[in-house]
C-alpha cells in the first residue's frame, strides 16, 4: 500500500509541474504577442527602428529559446535537421535582412503550434488517467470466512470480492450472491442502470447501486475490460495521422534540401559567376525567410486540438488524432448506446390503466418512488409533479433489489417494478400491451397491489 501511495504522490508532483509548464507558456506567449504588437507600433507608426529591433529579438528570444534548443539538439545528437531548425535559421536571416518583425512574428507562431501540440499531448494523457480512475485500488475479498481489503493487483482469479451499495466493482467478475442495479455508464455507456443477479456478468469500473454483491473474479487487474479500453485508448493517442505521418516524413527531406538551396544561391554565383557576394547572400536569407514551413508546421495540430476539443465540449470523445481526419470519410454512423442519441434522462411516455384513471396510478407510482434514488424512480416523481398531484404517506416501505419497491398507502399494500416482481405474487399485467411497448425501445414499469396490476 505504501508503495501506491507514493506513485500517487509522484504523479500529483508530475501533474502540478506540467501545470506550471504549460501557464509559463501561455505567460510567454500572451507577453511575446504583446510586444510584438508594441514592436509594430514603434517600426510602423512612430519610424522606431532600434527599439523595435530591440523588442522583435525580446520575442524572439522568449519564444524561441526552447525552438532553438530542440532544433541544436536535434542536429548535434541525432545528426537530423529538424523543422525547428530551419524555423531558427530563417527567423535568425529576417534580422539580417532587416525585417526583424517577420523572423519575431515566425518564431511565435511556431512556438504558438508547439504549445497546441503539447495541449492536445496533455489532454490525451488526462483522459487516460481519468479511465484509470474509474476503478479502486483496493478490493473486499473474503479470505479464510474473513473480509480482507487487497490491492486490487494482489486479487487472483476464482476469489470472492464483496460489494457493497454504492461501491465500484473493483474487477471483472460473475455474480455469485446478491442482486443488486449496476450502473454501467463508465465503461457501457448505457445511461440505465442493469440488473446483475447470479451468474450475470459485472466489470470493473461500474457502481453498484443498492444490492449486497459477492462477485467471482474471472479477470486479473491487467486483463479487465477497463484495463483494455486503457490500452486502445494510448495506442490510439500514439498514431499520428495520415497528415502528421506525410508532414514529418515531408520535413525529414525538406528542411536539408531548402538549407542546401540556399547555399547554393549564395555561393554559385558569387565564386563561379563572380557577382556580389552581398546581394546573393540577402537572396539566399530571403528564400529561407519564404521557404520557412510555418503554415504547414501550424495547421495540423491547430486542427487537431479545435477538432478534439469542439467534440468534446458537445459530448464527443475522440480516441486521438488518426479518428479525425478518418470522420471525414464516413457516410454512415451506427450507434449501439443509449446515451449517444438521447441526454440519458429519461421521462413517462405513456400511461396504460387497466380500469384506474391516470392521476390515480401516476399517485401511486410517484409516493412509493419519491423514497427511492434510482433513475426511473426520478422520472415519475417527475411526472407527478408536472401533474400537480399531491403524494400519499407511504408506510413499511421496502426496496427489492433489481425488481422494484413496494410499500403500504392507505392500508393497502402496493408494488411498483419489474416484470419479474409482479410475477411472483401472480398479480395480473397487460403483457401485450407490455411487450409493443418494449418493442418501441421503452422500459416498462408495472403498478398495482396483490389482485393486479393499475
Amino acid at each position: 500500500m505504501k508503495r501506491k501511495y507514493f506513485e500517487n504522490e509522484s504523479c500529483s508532483a508530475c501533474n502540478i509541474g506540467r501545470v506550471r509548464k504549460e501557464n509559463q507558456k501561455i505567460v510567454f506567449i500572451g507577453l511575446s504577442a504583446i510586444l510584438l504588437v508594441i514592436g509594430l507600433v514603434f517600426e510602423l507608426n512612430l519610424r522606431w527602428e532600434l527599439p523595435a529591433n530591440i523588442i522583435f529579438i525580446t520575442v524572439a528570444i522568449i519564444s524561441g529559446y526552447s525552438i532553438a534548443r530542440e532544433g541544436l539538439s536535434s542536429l548535434i545528437f541525432r545528426k537530423r535537421l529538424s523543422i525547428d531548425f530551419l524555423i531558427v535559421i530563417a527567423a535568425a536571416g529576417s534580422f539580417f535582412i532587416d525585417h526583424g518583425e517577420e523572423g519575431a512574428a515566425v518564431i511565435l507562431l511556431f512556438y504558438v503550434a508547439e504549445f497546441l501540440e503539447d495541449y492536445a499531448t496533455d489532454r490525451a494523457r488526462k483522459s487516460i488517467a481519468s479511465l484509470m480512475e474509474l476503478a479502486p485500488e483496493v478490493a473486499i475479498v473474503k479470505r479464510k470466512g474473513e473480509e480482507v481489503k487487497v490491492p486490487v493487483s494482489d486479487v487472483n482469479v476464482n476469489e470472492i470480492i464483496v460489494v457493497r451499495p454504492g461501491e465500484k466493482i473493483p474487477l471483472d467478475g460473475v455474480v455469485d450472491r446478491g442482486v443488486s442495479t449496476v450502473n454501467q455508464a463508465p465503461i457501457t455507456g448505457e445511461s440505465m442502470p442493469v440488473t446483475r443477479r447470479v451468474g450475470d456478468e459485472g466489470y470493473a469500473g461500474t457502481i453498484n447501486n443498492e444490492g449486497f454483491l459477492e462477485i467471482k473474479v474471472t479477470k486479473k487487474s491487467d486483463e479487465t475490460i477497463l484495463s483494455k479500453i486503457v490500452r486502445l485508448v494510448e495506442e490510439a493517442q500514439r498514431m499520428k495521422s495520415p497528415t502528421e505521418r506525410f508532414i514529418n516524413k515531408f520535413s525529414k527531406y525538406y528542411t536539408p534540401s531548402v538549407i542546401l538551396l540556399a547555399m547554393c544561391v549564395a555561393v554559385i554565383p558569387t565564386f563561379i559567376f563572380g557577382l556580389s557576394f552581398s546581394e546573393w547572400f540577402y537572396k539566399a536569407l530571403v528564400l529561407l525567410v519564404a521557404s520557412c514551413p510555418c503554415a504547414l508546421a501550424i495547421s495540423t495540430p491547430v486542427a487537431i486540438v479545435s477538432g478534439i476539443t469542439s467534440a468534446a465540449k458537445n459530448g464527443v470523445l475522440i480516441k486521438g488524432s488518426t479518428y479525425v481526419e478518418e470522420v471525414n470519410k464516413i457516410r454512415v454512423f451506427a450507434f449501439d448506446k443509449t446515451g449517444t442519441l438521447t441526454e440519458g434522462k429519461l421521462e413517462v411516455a405513456d400511461i396504460i390503466s387497466l380500469g384506474h384513471s391516470e392521476d390515480e396510478i401516476t399517485c401511486i407510482a410517484a409516493s412509493l418512488e419519491a423514497l427511492s434514488e434510482q433513475p426511473i424512480a426520478k422520472a415519475i416523481v417527475k411526472e407527478a409533479r408536472k401533474r400537480r398531484i399531491a403524494l400519499k404517506p407511504v408506510r413499511g416501505f421496502r426496496a427489492i433489489a433489481g425488481k422494484g419497491v413496494t410499500g403500504e398507502i392507505n392500508s393497502e399494500v402496493y408494488y411498483v417494478g419489474s416484470r419479474r416482481l409482479f410475477e411472483e405474487f401472480s398479480a395480473d399485467s397487460p403483457e401485450g400491451q407490455a411487450l409493443n411497448l418494449e418493442m418501441e425501445g421503452k422500459t416498462v414499469v408495472f403498478v398495482g397491489n396483490e389482485r393486479g396490476g393499475y
